[in-house]
């Protein structure tokens, strides 16, 4: 059963739901308003029978008819109340036109005068169901006091609860049908941007058009509902696009080194097969050739797997890490690919939270990006003070029109394009500096020139059981010059 609940539609479930819960509110209402009105008949017929008292003619017959001979029931006749004597023995002598009522022991226990009166249910003698009023009278003629006992038939309130019943059951059948249509009503009205959203999703799963946007109407949860769709779409169109124009930029930096790697490895090729052997400084020219595409071809595979990951994945564990020892050492790795410059370096100790491989091959980019602009016998400044390093150069600077996109992806300078390099170092240390929780920015240094900063959350002293704990925390000043 409810799995063939489940399999209906939602609006389906929504009406029959309705209609249910309207249904058990009407049937609980209309039982409720069924046995108060039945109580409250009963409370006014009780009270009928103990304002009225038994004619004083009908009881003197009555009594009369205990003194005829034969038999001392007397009267079948319906009446509005059936009115009889009780004896003290049990007996009875019924009023002509009445139904002969049971004695019960109430009324045996008011004719010896053990209670003053009883008001009780009891039966004819033939089934009917009747309420009775037992009380002692002063009847002349009979003695001080007799005991009369005055019914009142039930069949008269049953017959009206039993109209009340169906009324109220029309009632309800009608209010559940009311329900169940209204219900539905509301289900389709209020699930018509469910519907919107449900065709917008399946244009999408269908077509794949991720510009298809929902309108946003009200503030309810629907609308959030909508407006998380559409942010939905637009994210994922947006790194579609992205993706997108990776795989074109990556296509085209790998085109340029295959190009010419495939060039040189022909002329190796074709001078092995011809029998013609390369003049060796050429031949070692060649292959110098070949191992540098090789490096910067190995380089630029390696950027692109870095950039492949979500930018929300760390791209190992965090851990505390030294950032003036990983800067000592890209300064040393610096050094080795600017031979001829001058490398100035102020470091004091700084200790952050972050990837140790991550964060210096980011520090490497930028300090591979300061020599690589730096002019011959020129000097590259590096200082490290409470958090801040910055990498100065000397060399043509960034034109201010060209800062805002120095951290895109791909992007190079019109003036450096002819120098190696694939456009992707600096983002990548956008992104790690970010992923540190830190901020790097590149702006125009006062003389010439371009400096880099980057910020980074730690502290001077490393934190209670890291791995740098022990170490001294010393200021490390050097002048590392070409050898």
């Amino acid at each position: 059963m409810t799995g063939r609940f489940q399999s209906l539609p939602l609006r389906s479930r929504l009406a029959l739901l309705t209609a249910a819960a309207v249904a058990m509110a009407v049937a609980a209402v209309a039982v409720t308003c069924w046995l108060l009105a039945r109580t409250q008949l009963r409370q006014e017929l009780d009270t009928s029978l103990r304002n009225t008292s038994a004619p004083i003619g009908t009881a003197l017959a009555a009594a009369q008819a205990c003194r005829s001979p034969g038999s001392r029931d007397t009267g079948h006749a319906p009446s509005f109340a059936y009115v009889q004597v009780v004896g003290a023995d049990g007996g009875r002598c019924v009023a002509p036109g009445s139904e002969p009522v049971k004695v019960l022991g109430e009324d045996i226990q008011v004719a010896r005068g053990a209670v003053r009166d009883s008001l009780h249910s009891s039966t004819t003698d033939d089934g009917d169901e009747v309420r009775v009023h037992t009380e002692r009278l002063p009847v002349p003629g009979l003695g001080p006091e007799v005991t009369v006992s005055v019914a009142r038939p039930l069949h008269e309130i049953d017959a009206a609860l039993n109209r009340l019943a169906l009324l109220l059951t029309g009632l309800a059948g009608v209010g559940v049908v009311a329900a169940g249509a209204a219900g539905l009503w509301v289900a389709r009205t209020g699930l018509k941007p469910v519907d919107r959203l449900t065709d917008a999703v399946e244009h999408v799963a269908r077509t794949e058009d991720l510009t298809v946007r929902i309108p946003v109407e009200g503030e309810d949860e629907i609308a959030r509902l909508s407006r998380s769709f559409n942010q939905m779409t637009a994210a994922l169109a947006s790194s579609r696009d992205r993706q997108a124009q990776l795989i074109a930029d990556a296509g085209h930096e790998l085109r340029t080194p295959l190009t010419s790697l495939r060039t040189n490895i022909e002329l190796l090729a074709r001078s092995e097969e011809t029998g013609r052997a390369l003049p060796p400084g050429d031949r070692a020219a060649l292959l110098e050739s070949v191992k540098a595409q090789m490096t910067e071809l190995a380089a630029l595979i390696g950027d692109l797997q870095e950039l492949a990951r979500p930018d929300s994945a760390q791209p190992g564990p965090l851990q505390v890490v030294a950032l003036h020892d990983i800067a000592r050492t890209a300064l040393e790795r610096a050094r080795l690919r600017g031979p001829e410059l001058t490398v100035s370096a102020g470091l004091r100790p700084w200790y952050v939270r972050a990837e140790p491989a991550a964060l210096e091959r980011a520090l490497v980019n930028v300090l591979d990006n300061a020599v690589k602009f730096s002019p011959p016998q020129g000097t590259v400044e590096v200082l490290l003070d409470r958090g801040v390093l910055t990498v100065r150069d000397h060399g043509p600077g960034v034109p201010p029109d060209e800062l805002p996109h120095v951290f895109e992806r791909f992007w190079r300078s019109p003036s450096a394009r002819a120098l190696p390099g694939s456009g992707l170092g600096l983002s990548i240390v956008a992104r790690t500096v970010q992923q540190a929780g830190g901020e790097v920015a590149l702006r125009p240094a006062e003389g010439g020139g371009t400096v880099a900063e980057i910020r980074l959350p730690g502290a001077p002293t490393p934190p209670p059981g890291s791995p740098g704990s022990s170490s001294s925390s010393v200021v490390a000043d050097e002048r590392v010059d070409k050898p």
